[in-house]
């Protein structure tokens, strides 16, 4: 089936909206928080661990399946659900992100793009029509439209051009799309100018998609510019399709996009730093590496309802993460999805009372202290 929007409040005070995505496994609330599963696995979790998190749609990346284990593998074995044997909705992504990483700017071509794998060096090409096919093999709820990553800083002209092609990549890729049990979504660019943000988002509506995403955004500009990127695209969207903020897992970025009239995010931020020995916490990211944890007999957070905070303390998880036991890893990313789920939880009861500002300054009061974040630069959205 097709995905469906709906539109539940409008909060008085700014662009939130409260909604849901009826999907071919259940019907989700937003705004909402995906975890990311590039390799067809939530890094570190099992997938009865990602229903205890209290996942809704989850991620893969097309890019990772295509070169492994394989498209056709996966569709031999029944689709992404099956191979990963999970029952959450599942949305790939359209590999651009990582292609784009991997090519020289003389390699892209209205055909498509010319790569090298980054695992062996193998030459590769991918076309607007190759990613809508691999997706359509993969059998995800929401395939994504093939789209230009447009670095930042770049030149009004550079933008200009690079929105054109990805309306006509978003075309193509639309024409060959052909698996009726997935929604197609096309990906609004157009960098930091509001007019060329406006094109895009208006050229994708008259070609028609499920649901819009915003990309170029996270690509290294600062907090400030990522937001008005983000405003720039979201009030020119259409009220009753989704809108997705790809690659931004930052929790003052969730809120800001929230406050914007976004409605879903994903990112690997919060399983990478937890690998790190990191953990999202009301006031802050800590390291549990610090020696000031060694004799901390208390949770994470107080107040977190996940397995990590309810059974384990500080000084446990930093002994496991000092010694390199992966159960520390593993329990800091349930704990990190956790923290990012329930900050979006939060977030839906706020528009419900029509309090979201109040609940934003609260918010930045206690993760920041005084520090400045608006001048911070945004980070990548690879894994």
């Amino acid at each position: 089936m097709k995905i469906k929007y709906n539109l539940k409040k409008n909060e008085k005070n700014t662009m939130a909206r409260l909604g849901s995505i009826e999907t071919n496994y259940g019907e989700y609330e937003t705004p909402m928080f995906m975890p990311v599963g590039t390799r067809a696995t939530v890094k570190g979790l099992s997938p009865n661990e990602i229903d205890d998190v209290k996942s809704g749609i989850i991620l893969a990346n097309t890019y990772h399946l295509w070169l492994r284990p394989g498209e056709d593998l996966i569709s031999e074995a029944g689709g992404l659900h099956k191979f990963m044997n999970v029952n959450h909705p599942i949305l790939t992504d359209s590999g651009g992100f990582q292609v784009f990483s991997l090519a020289r700017p003389k390699d892209i071509s209205e055909e498509g793009v010319k790569f090298k794998s980054h695992i062996d060096g193998t030459k590769l090409f991918l076309t607007p029509e190759k990613s809508i096919q691999i997706q359509n093999k993969l059998d995800s709820d929401i395939a994504m439209s093939f789209d230009e990553c447009i670095p930042y800083p770049a030149s009004y002209e550079y933008v200009k051009n690079s929105v054109d092609r990805t309306i006509r990549w978003a075309k193509r890729g639309k024409d060959v799309f052909n698996n009726p049990r997935q929604s197609l979504f096309g990906i609004v660019q157009g960098g930091e100018f509001e007019d060329l943000r406006k094109y895009s988002a208006e050229e994708l509506q008259k070609i028609g998609f499920d649901g819009y995403s915003i990309g170029g955004t996270s690509v290294g500009e600062n907090k400030e510019t990522m937001y008005k990127m983000v405003e720039y695209s979201t009030k020119y969207l259409p009220s009753d399709k989704v809108r997705y903020l790809m690659g931004v897992g930052d929790p003052i970025d969730i809120i800001e996009g929230v406050i914007r009239g976004v409605d879903i995010f994903d990112c690997v931020l919060p399983t990478r730093i937890a690998r790190h020995g990191n953990a999202f916490t009301k006031y802050g990211k800590i390291n549990l590496k610090n020696a000031k944890f060694k004799r901390d007999f208390t949770p994470l957070e107080n107040e977190c309802d996940c397995y990590a905070c309810k059974n384990f303390t500080k000084a446990y998880i930093r002994h496991l993460v000092t010694l390199d036991e992966m159960l520390g890893a593993r329990l800091l990313s349930i704990h990190n999805l956790r923290f990012l789920i329930r900050l979006t939880e939060d977030l839906r009861e706020t528009i419900k009372n029509d309090n979201i500002l109040e609940y934003k300054d609260e918010f930045i009061k206690n993760y920041y202290g005084d520090k400045d974040y608006l001048s911070k630069e945004t980070k990548g959205q690879g894994d």
